[in-house]
């Protein structure tokens, strides 16, 4: 059963950056397709940005499009996600989450495992 922990998140200003990093256990996340989601006080979770399993597909919310940037480091099990020019609506608990490839990819992925979520904050 795959582990994901998130790390990175913090309190940045608005126009700042952070990057968040989703570290894989107890199995390869390089059959996953990978995803980062996110949850607002009083909102329901979205979704922020996928990466397929080989890398070559990503996926993003109208949202961060331009801004984030995601990635993956199969061989350290770690996916990233590289987030630019922050806005305070981009404040919530990011988690990370594994589909795997099995289940396709495409815009909506089923997800199997979740990590336990960062923190990101920032102040306007």
């Amino acid at each position: 059963q795959v582990q994901l922990v998130e790390s990175g998140g913090g309190l940045v200003q608005a126009g700042g950056s952070l990057r968040l990093s989703c570290a894989g256990s107890g199995g390869t996340l390089s059959s996953y397709n990978m995803g980062w989601l996110r949850q607002a006080p009083g909102k329901e979770r979205e979704f922020v940005a996928a990466i397929s399993w080989t890398g070559d597909s990503t996926n993003y919310a109208d949202s961060v499009k331009g801004r984030f940037t995601i990635s993956r480091d199969n061989a350290k099990n770690t996916v990233y996600l590289q987030m630019n020019s922050l806005k305070a609506e981009d404040t919530a608990v990011y988690y990370c989450a594994a589909s795997p490839m099995w289940k396709g990819w495409g815009s909506r992925l089923r997800y199997d495992y979740w990590g336990q979520g960062t923190q990101v904050t920032v102040s306007s």
